[in-house]
């Protein structure tokens, strides 16, 4: 009798720890985190770098625009595939949201990545990520990897691999829709 009421205990304690998060509808925004992780619904890693036109460019917390961070390297196939893709996206909602091509140097080379940039006419920010430390923030494990971040600084979506136009511009509408 013990083991069957310990049982039960034990069933309905793990039952209320995972309810609340499957039991939430998915459409309804989670309380975000404070801890930094680059995981929906957590604050985006922090980070500080210089981009290849010398400017410093970073995230560090709230902002005036949703921000789009593009993981790439020169090397990456679906990467080039996916650069014209993302010069029409700035060209359309670049007033409305920043943009930063972070190029994973430790992965590549400076020159490469400057030759990838001119080929494609990039318009937007290209922060060098020279160590690899914020591609280490970030859990990069394939190029190209996208994060799209809220005003907050909160990560909403996660796209791993070559980003489909149509659902980049979705999703970054409803980042927009968002009250500041």
């Amino acid at each position: 009798m013990k083991r069957l009421l310990l049982a039960m205990f034990v069933a309905l304690s793990v039952g209320l720890v995972v309810w609340p998060q499957t039991g939430q509808s998915p459409t309804v925004m989670a309380e975000p985190k404070a801890e930094q992780k680059p995981v929906e619904g957590y604050e985006a890693p922090h980070f500080t770098l210089t981009g290849m036109d010398k400017q410093t460019y970073q995230l560090n917390g709230k902002r005036s625009k949703p921000l789009i961070l593009n993981f790439w390297a020169s090397w990456c196939g679906p990467c080039r595939m996916e650069a014209p893709e993302l010069r029409k996206f700035y060209q359309k909602f670049g007033q409305q949201v920043d943009l930063y091509a972070i190029n994973v140097t430790s992965d590549d080379s400076a020159d490469s990545a400057k030759t990838f940039v001119q080929t494609y006419e990039l318009p937007f920010p290209v922060p060098m990520d020279m160590t690899g430390e914020v591609a280490n923030r970030y859990r990069i494990q394939a190029f190209p990897t996208t994060y799209l971040i809220d005003r907050q600084g909160i990560v909403r979506k996660t796209i791993i691999g070559m980003i489909d136009a149509s659902v980049l511009e979705q999703e970054v509408r409803k980042l927009l829709a968002e009250k500041p």
